[in-house]
């Protein structure tokens, strides 16, 4: 059966020139309505209902929904209105009258909800196979399992079947099944995606994830989906995204130790992991090695420790009166929880606490880390015969993440010799959101040319991607005793300046060497011939500071908009026409440097 490119770019475009919602859906009902050999739902809607909803689209204004028939899939822990949400627990099903806020967001922005995906029970689990609705099956290769506990979720777009969906993230949920079937898997920061209406796993814990084509697509459904619910004593107000790391600029990143890194006897999965070290520097990224072991304790702290209670407590009246309607291994998860304390509920939090200041002092000298997605994937048969020890090997990378307030993606990083993708981990502090994304379409080019296991295409990459949060950041280009290694370039970093393009001015600037000092100090001023271009610095430094920046700028000095030689504008060093009469023109030299180089000794 002939696959459609579901990618959001892909259907943006098509409709545009005419696709409608009821000819997608048309389009898509023969396979959404095939045997569903890989376990990817538990629940599908009606023919009747998706038409239905495309023909309630096609009377509505295209250009105001932002994903006007895009079709998704909804992991079957978090509520659509009308559907049963069963957390792949029968017994436990209830219907919902209200959608998810999260689900509600994309409904009003013209998405399609095609159905509910299949998951480890009650979201216990990295493996998939902890379902009575049969184990996911890997969209690649059957026999092995499709990561979890998102499983049907990935594969709903993996094989086709949607454009992007909702899985949850709580131990990496949300990457887990990416890495496994060549996607792109972002766990938001913790509250930026509202979870009401979602059943919990670890309620602190806890994130609404993405699964989507490529990073593009996942950064138009963030824009949407993100957003501040007062309904939701979790969610918390997006705070800006900060330095663009991911954005074609220098950054550095950090790489475990060759000793902390652990592939489980997989030699691809290693072969793997180091190409896309090396596909990180090929994008002007810098290697900072760093010590994961503090990571790898609080990672430890979420199943050895009391916040595996956070399960029970999740369902715990369900729980007491049905123990039996849970999956043997959901069940013996959860019920060892019931013999932990509040006194060592404490203890771990204060261990946390230590933990998190230990390892948080890796953002000092990096911008985003790199891992693993998980360092090998294993046969069904495989978990079945081992269910708790291999699915730990799984959460080796993911586990830390949520205990220490990161935001993540997990993107595709090539394939092994047995044709199964393996996919890698970029991770930051909360709120980097649109910087991984960025640095995630990036590497996933690089690696692939392809997404899914359908052979959909890699849109064109894309400018003008709707954002869910502004930078924060001011862009300022520089030209004179504030260049990288002059007097004043403390200026800059010492505001947490970064360094991002070192580039020229449009050729329609005087440059002059202003009299006074010192130091001395440049003058560009803008004419309408005549001009020349002159050696620029652009930096990127947080708008607080942006401020107290320009305050310390002396007059004939200013701060204006310069026109640069690829014509974008930016803000920068501007100087009053009238203040270089009399100054030495230097435009000849073409920038700051060569005029110091040029006087003598």
């Amino acid at each position: 059966m002939t696959a459609i490119d579901l990618s959001i770019a892909t259907l943006r475009r098509r409709y545009a020139e005419g696709l409608s919602p009821v000819a997608l859906v048309e389009a898509l009902l023969p396979r959404f309505e095939a045997p569903d050999a890989h376990n990817t739902w538990i629940a599908r809607l009606p023919r009747e209902a998706l038409l239905a909803r495309a023909h309630e689209l096609e009377a509505a204004d295209r250009s105001r929904l932002p994903l006007y028939g895009i079709p998704f899939a909804i992991k079957d822990n978090i509520d659509l209105a009308g559907v049963p949400t069963t957390a792949a627990c029968p017994d436990f099903a209830y219907v919902p009258s209200r959608s998810a806020t999260v689900v509600q967001r994309l409904l009003d922005a013209g998405a399609i909800a095609l159905g509910k995906a299949n998951l480890d029970q009650f979201a216990t689990g990295l493996v998939g196979a902890r379902s009575p609705h049969g184990p996911g099956r890997n969209s690649f290769d059957p026999a092995y399992v499709s990561g979890g506990s998102s499983s049907g979720s990935a594969l709903a777009v993996a094989l086709g079947l949607a454009s992007f969906s909702l899985g949850t993230d709580t131990a990496g949920s949300g990457r887990v099944p990416a890495a496994f079937n060549n996607l792109v898997g972002h766990k938001p920061t913790l509250g930026l995606l509202s979870a009401r209406g979602a059943v919990p796993a670890c309620r602190s814990l806890d994130t609404v994830s993405i699964f989507a084509l490529c990073a593009g697509d996942a950064q138009r459904v963030l824009a949407v989906a993100a957003g501040f619910d007062a309904e939701d004593g979790y969610s918390r107000e997006a705070r800006p995204s900060g330095f663009d790391f991911g954005a074609g600029v220098p950054f550095r990143f950090g790489v475990p130790r060759e000793a902390d890194l652990e592939f489980f006897g997989d030699a691809d999965a290693a072969r793997l992991f180091g190409q896309a070290v090396e596909r990180l520097r090929g994008l002007g990224g810098e290697v900072v090695e760093f010590d994961l072991q503090p990571f790898l304790e609080t990672a430890r702290l979420l199943y050895e420790g009391p916040w595996v209670a956070e399960r029970y407590a999740a369902i715990r009246e369900f729980f007491d009166a049905r123990p039996d309607a849970l999956h043997p291994v959901t069940r013996a998860i959860v019920e060892r929880s019931r013999a932990w304390l509040a006194a060592d509920a404490y203890a771990a939090q204060y261990r946390l606490r230590d933990l998190a200041r230990v390892a948080g002092a890796l953002w000092s000298k990096v911008d985003c880390a790199l891992t693993p997605t998980a360092g090998t994937c294993y046969t069904i048969a495989a978990v079945e015969a081992d269910p708790i020890r291999l699915n730990s090997n799984l959460g080796y990378y993911t586990n830390f993440m949520n205990l220490l307030d990161l935001s993540a993606t997990s993107v595709p990083a090539g394939f092994g010799g047995n044709g199964l993708p393996f996919g890698v981990t970029l991770f930051a502090p909360a709120h980097r959101d649109l910087p991984l994304l960025h640095l995630a379409d990036r590497l996933q080019r690089a690696a692939v040319s392809t997404a899914g296991a359908v052979g959909t295409p890699l849109p064109p990459p894309e400018d003008g991607l709707p954002v869910h949060v502004a930078s924060g950041q001011v862009r300022v280009a520089v030209c004179g005793a504030h260049l990288s290694g002059l007097p004043l370039n403390g200026q800059l970093a010492s505001r947490g300046a970064r360094l991002v393009a070192a580039t020229r001015s449009a050729p329609c600037y005087r440059f002059y060497a202003l009299p006074g000092g010192p130091p001395e100090r440049p003058g560009m001023v803008r004419v309408a011939e005549g001009g020349g271009a002159v050696e620029l610095e652009v930096w990127e430094l947080p708008a607080e500071h942006f401020g107290s920046f320009v305050a310390g700028i002396p007059a004939p000095l200013g701060i204006g908009t310069v026109l640069l030689e690829d014509g974008s504008r930016v803000q920068g060093f501007v100087c009053e026409a009238v203040a270089a009469e009399g100054a030495r023109d230097i435009t000849a030299l073409g920038g700051w440097r060569a005029w110091l180089a040029s006087k003598p000794a």
